[in-house]
């Protein structure tokens, strides 16, 4: 299965949504019970909440596909491929935890189980780790993305890729593998539109969220 299969379940969900309008309801309950660190200026809130959360799961295979380019181009694709089919098989081939979860609310979880294991597979290791891969803005969404799935489920998530991080590259020894390659190639234009993406993606939806006092 490819970036590409994801996609398609994407759109699969999005024509369901538009006959059920599920996702949008529970948007709006969501829109009434966020925390005060989440600020959102926009007229609809759950409108601004329904949109942040397409686009972040839109972002998902274009992430996958964005590593797994510049892993090839660095000669890392063995490396990077456990982090990469994990990635694409929590839409693909989802665990029996996550089969219930269907639509956008069901993707959304997907999703974040995504964005957070490339979080982590970045933190992991020395090289990428220092080189700062993952943006401030890409942590303040997926603590939204955090915060619409809700407690203590999002928790459970968050066990669960620090194991899958530790079955795939728990070593000190990946810690210290040289992956500068894989670094220099992710400073090309596709990695830089990603980083613009992610910059732009709360604003964009009208949502101001404070991380550590700092917003």
């Amino acid at each position: 299965m490819t970036p590409t299969a994801v996609l398609d379940i994407i759109d699969q969900a999005r024509r369901q949504e538009a006959r059920s309008g599920a996702f949008l309801r529970q948007m709006q309950e969501s829109a009434a019970a966020l925390p005060s660190t989440i600020v959102i200026e926009g007229y609809q809130p759950a409108g601004c909440l329904f949109q942040f959360a397409v686009e972040y799961i839109e972002m998902a295979p274009r992430l996958i596909e964005c590593v797994e380019a510049c892993a090839a181009e660095a000669g890392n694709s063995a490396l990077f491929a456990p982090f990469i089919k994990a990635a694409i098989g929590y839409f693909t081939q989802p665990s029996v935890l996550l089969v219930r979860y269907d639509g956008l609310g069901g993707l959304l979880i997907r999703a974040y189980l995504c964005h957070r294991l490339m979080e982590e597979m970045c933190e992991n290791n020395r090289c990428t780790r220092a080189s700062e891969l993952v943006d401030v803005e890409a942590t303040r969404a997926n603590l939204l993305a955090h915060q619409l799935i809700g407690e203590p489920f999002a928790n459970e998530l968050d066990q669960s890729i620090t194991v899958t991080v530790l079955q795939i590259a728990g070593t000190p020894d990946y810690y210290e593998l040289n992956l500068d390659p894989f670094v220099d190639q992710t400073r090309n234009a596709a990695w830089d539109w990603m980083k613009q993406y992610w910059d732009n993606l709360l604003v964009r939806n009208h949502i101001r969220l404070s991380l550590g006092g700092v917003e």
